[in-house]
């Protein structure tokens, strides 16, 4: 399980958008959005660049804390 996107919530906060909306928008579930922002499931590549033009951020942010984790556990191996 991933850590909670806060950075994700504030971001949709701050442009003023409830969940539901985000999620209508966006054309996902209500649901898929919140497990996303929650962090229990990943955003596919097609998802995160939906939600990042509507929130207006750069769409690989849902990928490099991933991405960062990953090198380090290559470095211990």
């Amino acid at each position: 399980m991933q850590e909670t996107r806060n950075w994700l919530r504030r971001l949709r906060v701050a442009k003023g958008y409830t969940q539901e909306q985000v999620a209508e928008k966006t054309k996902m579930s209500r649901s898929l959005y919140g497990h996303i922002e929650s962090g229990t499931r990943g955003a596919t590549v097609k998802n995160a660049k939906k939600i990042a033009k509507l929130l207006e951020f750069d769409w690989t942010l849902f990928f490099a804390n991933e991405s960062y984790e990953m090198k380090q556990k290559s470095k211990v191996s």
